[in-house]
């Protein structure tokens, strides 16, 4: 018998573990779909039953009851557009607010594939899970739950003693005196930033944005950052700082981990952007090991709102 390195590294690979398994599985399902002559992949069957179920949606909204980031669903809506299964409407500028329907094409496909293809597909599943089918749907949901409510960096961050904190009233004090510490010790502190420490509520969170802290058992509150709702649909990730007494603990890598996951879940980190400037290296270091890249459009559009402000950078994951 041929020995499953995977499977034998057990849990801390889950992750590696359901890749191979959702991979093998979609392969599978696209021999189903060729088998019964229907010109579509399991990522577009998808787009095409939820919108048969629920009729025309935005593509912001179809991302977000699928589940699926908002870049993945304009590529595949693109490939069945091309196909001439789906119409888009052109009466939105941005992307995410763009209406998807089916075309009379589109519906028969989808047709077909709910008639001939989906009772056959479930039953085999039923089979293949020995009857159990619904005991595994039931424990995945239970997983993507869990995940909603903390992340698994979150969790394994506890472990180390590092955990987040949604921002309160009560906190406010600390985002502000985090904040005016590192700015304060590397520049001035420029209006724009004295008006977002002193309002963090109204300027940040009652606009839809998010603060997220770290804590630590012995220390408390030691770092902050926020996500901040701007103009035409961005995010900007702004006021993250770290007091001086926490230094060496990789508090910034892990409030900059939790801020791009709370980004993901907002349905925004195809629209993060952060600014900065050259003194502050290790921090750009850190932004581009998690995925933020050098773009001059965020330069220009945003770089004006801080004298300090001579590099830009946006997530690419």
């Amino acid at each position: 018998m041929t020995q499953d390195t995977l499977a034998d590294l057990g849990p801390a690979f889950l992750g590696s573990r359901l890749k191979r398994l959702s991979d093998r599985l979609q392969a599978e399902a696209t021999a189903v779909l060729q088998a019964h002559d229907l010109p579509i992949q399991p990522a577009q069957q998808v787009v095409l039953g939820a919108l048969k179920r629920d009729g025309a949606l935005t593509i912001g909204a179809l991302a977000q009851r699928l589940g699926i980031s908002q870049p993945t669903i304009t590529r595949t809506v693109q490939g069945l557009v091309d196909q001439g299964l789906l119409a888009v409407s052109r009466e939105a500028r941005d992307m995410r607010h763009k209406t998807l329907s089916l075309t009379d094409e589109g519906a028969r496909v989808i047709g077909d594939a709910q008639r001939e293809v989906w009772p056959r597909v479930a039953a085999a599943v039923s089979q293949l899970c020995g009857g159990r089918e619904q005991a595994l749907l039931d424990q995945i949901a239970g997983v993507e739950a869990g995940l909603d409510a903390r992340s698994l960096l979150d969790r394994v961050r506890a472990a180390d003693g590092l955990t987040v904190l949604d921002y309160a009233d009560d906190l406010a004090q600390a985002f502000h005196d985090i904040n005016a510490e590192w700015i304060s010790r590397m520049f001035a502190l420029e209006e724009n930033d004295i008006r977002l420490l002193e309002d963090p509520r109204g300027l940040i969170i009652d606009r839809g944005g998010a603060v997220l802290f770290a804590r630590t058992p012995d220390l408390g509150v030691v770092g902050t950052c926020a996500i901040m709702r701007m103009k035409d649909g961005w995010y900007e990730l702004t006021k993250m700082g770290v007091l001086e007494a926490a230094r060496g603990r990789k508090v910034g890598e892990f409030l900059l981990a939790a801020a791009i996951e709370r980004a993901k879940a907002m349905g925004v980190a195809d629209r993060l952007y952060l600014l900065t400037n050259k003194k502050c290296a290790a921090a750009i270091h850190l932004y581009e090991k998690l995925g933020f890249q050098h773009d001059a459009e965020i330069m220009a559009l945003f770089g004006s709102r801080y004298e300090r402000c001579d590099v830009a950078m946006r997530y690419r994951g």
